[in-house]
């Protein structure tokens, strides 16, 4: 399905808030100053993932949806290979960035990945009214299309469409960037699509 230009800029406000609670939320943690912003959202068509996420290996932090979603959903969390290793940098205080992700990195990921994901669909999920609840995360290395068919298929959902949202993290020494993407059955997104249709609409005149 398609939203309006006008629908997608006020996703793009929603998030950026939910994203502002997260920085936050990580800012504490770390006792540093992180920011975090979603410069960009988009609705695609799900065969057009592998295309933008491109096909090195990458490291992804895997949600399910749970809370007033009936059918389920999912949430990636997708870092390439050296945006994983600059996060998992942050995390550990350290430096060094040519190595693989070693268990202590993989560890930081997932930690980060679940501060970070649960602020923001909390945020979110208060503009929106609707209740997105992450699962416990877990961590996947691989081709982006390879882990996304295997998602998909694991979980029979039914979903054509995915929101991709372009989200940049900055420290005071490092900014990287990634994507989360959104995976949600078709009325999920219909219900979505009205609720910000709503919220752009005048209100009555007396």
């Amino acid at each position: 399905m398609e939203f309006s230009p006008e629908q997608l800029d006020a996703l793009k406000e929603f998030t950026n808030i939910g994203a502002a609670h997260a920085a936050t939320t990580l800012s504490q943690m770390l006792q540093c100053n992180i920011g975090m912003s979603v410069p960009e959202v988009n609705i695609v068509d799900v065969a057009q993932v592998g295309t933008i996420l491109g096909e090195e290996i990458t490291t992804m932090v895997l949600f399910q949806l749970l809370g007033d979603i009936p059918e389920g959903g999912f949430l990636v969390l997708h870092f390439s290979d050296g945006a994983a290793i600059r996060t998992a940098n942050i995390m550990c205080g350290m430096s060094g960035t040519d190595r693989p992700l070693g268990e202590m990195d993989q560890s930081a990921l997932l930690e980060v990945g679940n501060i970070m994901i649960s602020s923001f669909l909390g945020a979110t999920s208060d503009l929106l009214g609707i209740m997105m609840l992450p699962s416990p995360p877990f961590l996947a290395i691989d081709i982006a299309h390879a882990i996304i068919e295997s998602l998909i298929a694991q979980r029979g959902l039914d979903v054509d469409d995915v929101i991709v949202l372009q989200v940049r993290l900055a420290s005071d020494d490092s900014t990287i960037s990634g994507n989360i993407l959104i995976f949600l059955d078709e009325p999920t997104l219909r219900r979505i699509s009205q609720i910000l249709e709503s919220l752009l609409s005048p209100p009555p005149i007396p």
